[in-house]
C-alpha cells in the first residue's frame, strides 16, 4: 500500500512557508546557473527507424561520408545575370566564407565548372550547393544564423542571396516568444475573474516558479537525449496552461472556503484536499499521455516528451507545495489591490445563471444531447479532408530566406528543385555504374521526373549516389505518389536483372516515411491512452458510465478539434484569419502530440467537475441536484481556466512557423470545445439520463481496479488526513 497525503503536505508547506518559498526562489535560481552551464545542446533527428530515407542516410554515413549530409542551397538573383563579373566579385567571397565554417565540406558553384544546370534558363536565377558533414536536423543553429548573417551582407552589397535547407530552416525557427503575450492575456484575464491582483498573481506566480524550474530541467536532460530546440515552446505552452489552470482551480476553492466563513488554515487544507486531488489526479493523466507518445518510435519524441513531462511535474510541484505556502502569506488579503469587493453567495443557489444554466439542460436532456453531438459533428466534417505530409517552405512567409530562397527556386527551375530525391547505391564500381545508367534513363522518363543526375560513385566504389529532382513541389500529393511508383515499381523494374539494391532518401523522402510511419501507428497510440485514461477514471470514480463518457467526449472534443485545424489547413477565408492562404498538409506528428497534450488537458476539467458533483453527491445521495450544484460551483472557474489556456494556446497562431501556428488553431479550439459543448452541455445532460446510473460499478471489476481514493471533500472542524491509496 502506498500512501501519499494531501493534507499532510499542506500542513508542513503552509508551517514552513518561507523555507517552501526560499527553497523554490534558490531552486529557480540554482537549475538556471546549472542549466546555462551545464546544459546539453539542442538536437532533433526526423529519420524514421526502418524506413528507406533511415538505410540511405546510415549507407552514406558508412561508405560515402562526404555526401552523408543534408545540402544548404545559395540562391542568387541578378537581372543583369546569375554569373555576371558583379554577382561573382560579392557571391566568391561569401561562397569561401562558407566553406570555412564547420560542417561545410564541400561547394559547387555556378563558376566552378561542375555544374552548367546551377543557371535558369534566362541566366537571372543561379544557385550554389553547400555540403554538409551532418543532417539539417543536427546542424547547428549558431551555424545557420551566421550563414543568414553573412548574406545579409552580400544582399547590403547590392546582390540578391536567399537560403534554403532544413539547416536553414532550424536556425530561422530557434526563437519563438509566442509565451509572453499568451502570458499577459492570462493575467489580464484572471484579474478580471478575481478582481484582486493578489489573488490574479498566485497562479502567474506558481506556473511561472513551475514552467521556470521545468524548463532549466529539460535543459539538462538535452546531454541525456536528444531535445529538439521547439520542444521547450511545447513544453512552456503546456506548462504554463496547465499550470495556472491548477493554482486557479485552488485558488477559487479558497477564496470560496473564506466566503463561507472558514478560517486561513481551513481554507486552505479544504482547497489543497478538494481542489488539489483534482490536480494530482489532472496531473497524472497529463503524464501518462504524454509518455504515450514514446509509442511512436521516432527519435525526437523522447526528447519531446520528457521536456513536456519534466515541466508539468514541476508545474504540479509548484501548486501542491509553493501555492499553499503563498497562500498562507496572503490570508485574508488576497483580495487586496482589487477593483470590487468578493460578496458572499452561495454557488448552488437557484438564483445562480450557471445553476440554472444546468436545471435549463436537465429539462431537456436528449435535446441538448442531440444539440450538442450536431455541434460536434459540424466542428469534426472538415476532418475529412485533412491530408497529411510535411509543409514546404512555399507556406513560410516571405519575412524568412527560406521562402524567398523557395520562389527563387521555383521561378528559375521548376518547384521540384526544392525537394530533390537523393538515390543510394550500395555499389559503385564499374559494373554497378553500367547498371545505375540504365536506372537513370528509366527515372529520366518517368512521368513525374523533372531531371536526374548522373551516377557518382564512392571514392572506394563501394556506393554511388543519384540526385532525381520531381516537377511537382515537396508537399504536392504527386511528389508523394511519384516517391511510391518509384520505390515500388521504376526502380525495382529497372534493376530486376542486376544485383545492385538501390534505396530513395532525402529530406522529402524523409518527410514523406515520417508521415507513413506515423501514421501506421497513431491508431494504436490512441487505444492505449484512451485505455490507460479509463482505467484511471475508473480507478477514481469507481464508475464504469463515468468512464466511459469521459473517454468517449474528450475523443470528440479532441477529433472535432482536428476538424478545425484541417479547416484552417485548407487556406480558405479561416484559414486566412491566421495567415494560411494556400492549402497546406498537416505534419503527422502534430495530430499525435495534439491527441497526447488535449487528452490529457482536458481531464483537467472533467476531474474538477466531476470530483465536485460527487463530493455533492456523496453528501446528498441526489444525483439530480448534484449536478445541478456541481457545474454552478465549477463552471465560472472552467470558463476562465478555458480562455487561460486558449490565450496560451492561442497565442501560437501568431508565430511564423506553420506547425506551431496549426498547434496553436487547433488546442485552442479544443479547449473552447470542451470548456463549452462537452462540459456546459453534453456533461449536465448525459449525467441527467443516467441518473444514479452514473456511479455503477461492478462487485467484480470494483476488486480487480486498483483504488485511487483522495476524499477530501469532507472536511469538518477536525483535520482529515486525505489520502491516495493504491491497492
Amino acid at each position: 500500500m502506498a500512501r501519499f497525503s494531501l493534507a499532510r503536505v499542506t500542513a508542513w508547506s503552509t508551517r514552513h512557508r518561507r523555507t517552501v518559498l526560499l527553497a523554490w526562489v534558490i531552486g529557480l535560481v540554482a537549475m538556471t546557473a546549472l542549466a546555462m552551464t551545464r546544459g546539453g545542446e539542442y538536437k532533433q533527428e526526423f529519420l524514421s527507424p526502418g524506413t528507406d530515407s533511415k538505410a540511405a542516410v546510415d549507407l552514406l554515413q558508412e561508405r560515402f561520408p562526404d555526401q552523408a549530409g543534408d545540402t544548404i542551397t545559395v540562391v542568387v538573383q541578378a537581372d543583369e545575370g546569375a554569373t555576371s563579373d558583379e554577382v561573382r566579385t560579392v557571391v566568391e567571397p561569401l561562397l569561401a566564407s562558407y566553406a570555412e565554417l564547420p560542417h561545410v565540406v564541400a561547394v559547387a558553384s555556378p563558376w566552378d565548372g561542375t555544374g552548367p544546370d546551377q543557371v535558369s534558363a534566362d541566366g537571372t536565377i543561379g544557385y550554389a550547393t553547400l555540403q554538409l558533414d551532418v543532417t539539417g536536423a543536427r546542424f547547428p543553429g549558431e551555424e545557420g544564423v551566421r550563414m543568414i548573417e553573412l548574406a545579409q551582407d552580400a544582399r547590403d552589397a547590392g546582390v540578391t542571396v536567399e537560403l534554403a535547407g532544413r539547416g536553414i530552416e532550424n536556425a530561422e525557427s530557434a526563437s519563438f516568444g509566442a509565451e509572453g503575450p499568451g502570458l499577459l492575456v492570462a493575467a489580464i484575464i484572471l484579474f478580471i475573474a478575481f478582481g484582486s491582483l493578489v489573488a490574479a498573481g498566485l497562479p502567474l506566480a506558481t506556473a511561472i516558479f513551475g514552467v521556470g524550474v521545468g524548463l532549466m530541467a529539460s535543459m539538462l536532460l538535452a546531454n541525456l537525449v536528444d531535445v529538439p530546440e521547439w520542444a521547450t515552446s511545447v513544453a512552456a505552452m503546456i506548462g504554463l496552461g496547465v499550470g495556472i489552470d491548477y493554482a486557479l482551480l485552488i485558488v477559487t476553492r479558497y477564496r470560496s472556503e473564506l466566503t463561507e466563513g472558514a478560517d486561513v488554515a481551513t481554507a486552505i487544507r479544504t482547497a489543497m484536499t478538494t481542489a488539489g486531488r483534482s490536480v494530482v489526479f489532472a496531473g497524472i493523466t497529463v503524464v501518462v499521455s504524454l509518455l504515450g507518445m514514446l509509442t511512436m518510435n521516432q527519435p525526437y519524441i523522447p526528447g519531446v516528451a520528457f521536456s513536456a513531462v519534466l515541466t508539468v511535474l514541476f508545474v504540479m510541484l509548484a501548486a501542491l507545495t509553493l501555492l499553499p505556502a503563498l497562500l498562507s502569506f496572503t490570508g485574508t488579503r488576497i483580495d487586496r489591490l482589487g477593483f470590487r469587493r468578493r460578496r458572499a453567495t452561495d454557488e448552488s443557489a437557484s438564483t445562480g445563471f450557471w445553476y440554472r444554466w444546468s436545471r435549463g439542460v436537465q429539462r431537456r436532456p436528449i435535446a441538448a444531447v442531440v444539440a450538442g453531438l450536431a455541434i460536434l459533428g459540424v466542428l469534426i466534417a472538415p476532418i475529412v479532408d485533412l491530408r497529411l505530409g510535411y509543409p514546404d517552405s512555399s507556406n513560410d512567409p516571405t519575412s524568412l530566406t527560406t521562402r524567398r530562397a523557395y520562389d527563387l527556386m521555383s521561378e528559375g527551375f521548376g518547384a521540384g528543385f526544392n525537394g530533390t530525391f537523393v538515390l543510394v547505391a550500395d555499389r559503385g564500381d564499374d559494373g554497378a555504374l553500367a547498371v545505375l545508367t540504365g536506372l537513370r534513363d528509366a527515372l529520366v522518363a518517368t512521368p513525374g521526373v523533372a531531371a536526374v543526375s548522373a551516377p557518382v560513385p564512392s571514392p572506394d566504389g563501394d556506393a554511388a549516389v543519384l540526385a532525381l529532382t520531381p516537377t511537382s513541389s515537396p508537399q504536392d500529393e504527386a511528389t508523394d505518389d511519384l516517391l511510391t511508383r518509384l520505390r515500388d515499381d521504376v526502380i525495382p523494374t529497372a534493376l530486376d536483372s542486376g544485383d545492385v539494391h538501390v534505396v530513395v532518401g532525402g529530406i522529402t523522402a524523409a518527410n514523406a516515411d515520417q508521415t507513413r510511419s506515423i501514421s501506421d501507428r497513431l491508431p494504436f497510440f490512441l487505444l492505449a491512452v484512451i485505455a490507460l485514461a479509463f482505467v484511471f477514471l475508473l480507478a477514481v470514480f469507481r464508475s464504469v458510465p463515468i468512464a466511459v463518457k469521459a473517454a468517449v467526449l474528450n475523443l470528440l472534443s479532441i477529433v472535432a478539434a482536428y476538424g478545425v485545424a484541417a479547416y484552417a489547413a485548407e487556406g480558405g477565408w479561416f484559414g486566412q484569419l491566421f495567415g494560411i492562404s494556400t492549402p497546406t498538409p498537416i505534419p503527422a506528428f502534430i495530430p499525435m502530440m495534439m491527441f497526447a497534450i488535449l487528452f490529457g488537458l482536458s481531464m483537467d476539467y472533467e476531474v474538477f467537475l466531476l470530483s465536485r458533483i460527487r463530493e455533492i453527491y456523496l453528501r446528498t445521495r441526489d444525483s439530480s441536484g448534484a449536478v445541478a450544484d456541481g457545474l454552478a460551483a465549477t463552471a465560472k472557474v472552467i470558463s476562465a481556466a478555458a480562455l487561460i489556456m486558449t490565450a496560451v494556446f492561442g497565442a501560437f497562431v501568431f508565430d511564423d512557423q506553420f506547425f506551431l501556428k496549426i498547434i496553436g488553431i487547433g488546442m485552442a479550439a479544443a479547449v473552447i470545445i470542451d470548456a463549452t459543448v462537452v462540459r456546459l452541455l453534453l456533461v449536465p445532460a448525459t449525467m441527467e439520463l443516467l441518473g444514479d446510473r452514473a456511479w455503477w460499478m461492478p462487485a467484480w471489476l470494483d476488486r480487480v481496479v486498483p483504488h485511487l481514493d483522495v476524499e477530501g471533500g469532507a472536511v469538518e472542524s477536525e483535520p482529515v488526513p486525505v489520502t491516495v491509496t493504491v491497492n
